[in-house]
């Protein structure tokens, strides 16, 4: 039970006809290294608390870091997609702060000497009047090390009111990069939609770079939405930071609800307090966690033990030949050939199902069967079970092999969502499910008659009916044969025996 006092909130309308949002994000990305950033223990997700560690990692005096040649080139590819300047010249720093998840007692970052600067990024976010494309201006992106997990029990999972706490330093050390926003204005009632849209966009250029896995429910990816209000023409009011939203949806609702509660201390004549916040997925709110420290309170200092990082120019040309094919542009590409409208690759998109249409498409089934299956049936299964589309157990090549028994004649799509139930259950391919749940279609006109027969013995009325010329009467007959036949019969074919059978034509 929810025993949090909730704040008084305005009504998100009133908000926004009275103040406009300043929104600003950082998006941090864990890396895909095979190894952590500045040694080389694995970076394994899952692995028992503590085993993937070492005196590097754990700050041990005497140890010494390494940079992660790997991550410096994923990082250089990111700055690159992102339309960055990728910088000459660059060092790590010290950022010293205290806290239970962090070994060394401070983070080997980049502070004002990151390596890529100067960056954008185009999004389309939906509206009611179509999709329009704002421009998010990106300040930064930095390379830094992960910090530990810390498991606290009792308190509701913060720390506030935790009889203890535990730690697992296996993430620690772990390749990161933060990407930071320019401040975005001039969004409106958009602002949420906009955060949104931009780290749904980061994820997919991630993803396509193959620099990590961008699982947001692993924290691999993971956003802290900064927000504040003013009113037109006055300067920018005090930010707050909600740390480490974990879902898409959540960077909309947390963005959505700073909104509303700031716009409801403003206007009752308080003052907005400048901190870092909790989101709380259950009900969508946010709550206090710490004042939020400025860049002077962590005591940025040149990391000593690193030399400075200066990219070769020629190598960074090469870095930039092997990015792929943007997201966007790849969406825009895929439409035109699919031949589909706006509102339909919009709800492609929105179920994070391009790249598992494309692939499906690919393996020979037509773009329409394809979205079918994946944004249905699939999705349907995804939502139930609190899954990505990606993760379900089953592939572009059973679906064609589905499809075609569908073609075939051999399924119907009843039958086909049957077959889909068990390869998801993990009974095997499709050919093993059929045989094994006895799904294929009753293709044997003998068996098809005596069903017939039997359906038209006991509804005598309603032949009367198809005799008489109501041949639309004849679906209760064929529903009758599909029931008994467990929903295997060809209903055109039963349609067309039955008809024969009282020579109506």
């Amino acid at each position: 039970m929810n025993t949090r006092t909730q704040p008084k909130l305005a009504r998100l309308s009133d908000a926004l006809a009275t103040y406009e949002p300043v929104i600003g994000l950082e998006v941090h990305v864990e890396l895909g290294t095979n190894t952590k950033m500045f040694c080389g223990c694995p970076t394994t997700f899952g692995g028992s608390p503590n085993s993937q560690v070492c005196p590097v990692c754990l700050g041990l005096p005497g140890s010494l870091p390494v940079v992660n040649r790997t991550a410096i080139e994923s990082t250089i590819r990111m700055g690159l997609a992102l339309n960055c300047t990728i910088v000459p010249w660059c060092r790590f720093a010290r950022k010293n702060y205290f806290y239970p998840d962090m070994p060394k007692d401070y983070q080997i970052s980049q502070y004002d000497e990151p390596i890529c600067v100067d960056g954008y990024l185009d999004v389309d976010v939906p509206t009611d009047d179509g999709v329009t494309t704002v421009r998010v201006e990106i300040e930064r992106v930095h390379m830094e090390e992960d910090t530990g997990k810390l498991t606290h029990a009792g308190g509701a999972g913060r720390i506030q009111g935790a009889d203890y706490s535990l730690v697992d330093y296996n993430r620690a050390g772990i390749p990161l990069v933060e990407i930071v926003t320019k401040p975005v204005t001039g969004t409106g009632g958009l602002a949420p939609a906009v955060g949104r849209a931009y780290v749904s966009e980061l994820r997919d250029i991630m993803r396509t770079l193959g620099v990590s896995d961008v699982r947001m429910e692993e924290g691999s990816l993971r956003c802290d939405a900064n927000l504040s209000l003013s009113r037109s023409g006055e300067p920018w009011g005090t930010r707050t930071e909600t740390k480490n939203v974990n879902s898409l949806r959540s960077v909309e609702r947390a963005l959505t609800y700073e909104i509303r509660r700031q716009a409801a201390i403003l206007g009752a004549g308080g003052s907005i307090k400048q901190e870092t916040r909790h989101f709380h997925e259950d009900d969508g709110t946010t709550t206090p966690g710490r004042s939020k420290e400025e860049a002077e309170d962590y005591r940025y200092f040149p990391e000593p033990d690193l030399m400075p990082v200066a990219p070769d120019p020629a190598w960074v040309e090469e870095l930039r030949a092997t990015l792929p094919e943007p997201p966007s542009v790849r969406r825009k590409r895929l439409q035109q050939e699919w031949g589909i409208s706006d509102h339909d690759m919009q709800s492609v998109i929105n179920a994070g199902a391009v790249e598992l249409v494309e692939l499906t498409v690919a393996a020979g089934v037509d773009q329409a069967s394809a979205r079918k299956w994946w944004l249905g049936e699939f999705s349907r299964h995804a939502n139930e079970n609190d899954m990505e589309l990606t993760d379900l157990a089953v592939t572009p090549a059973q679906i064609a092999d589905v499809e075609s028994l569908i073609v075939e004649g051999t399924l119907n799509d009843k039958l086909a969502r049957q077959v889909f139930e068990g390869v998801l259950a993990g009974e095997g391919e499709p050919s093993d499910v059929i045989k094994k749940r006895g799904l294929a279609l009753v293709s044997d006109d003998s068996a098809l008659v005596g069903a017939i027969d039997e359906a038209i013995a006991a509804m005598p009325d309603v032949v009367d009916k198809i005799k008489g010329g109501k041949v639309q009467a004849a679906g209760a007959i064929i529903g009758q044969v599909m029931k008994a036949t467990r929903g295997q019969a060809d209903a055109a074919r039963v349609r067309e025996l039955l008809l024969e059978k009282l020579e109506v034509s």
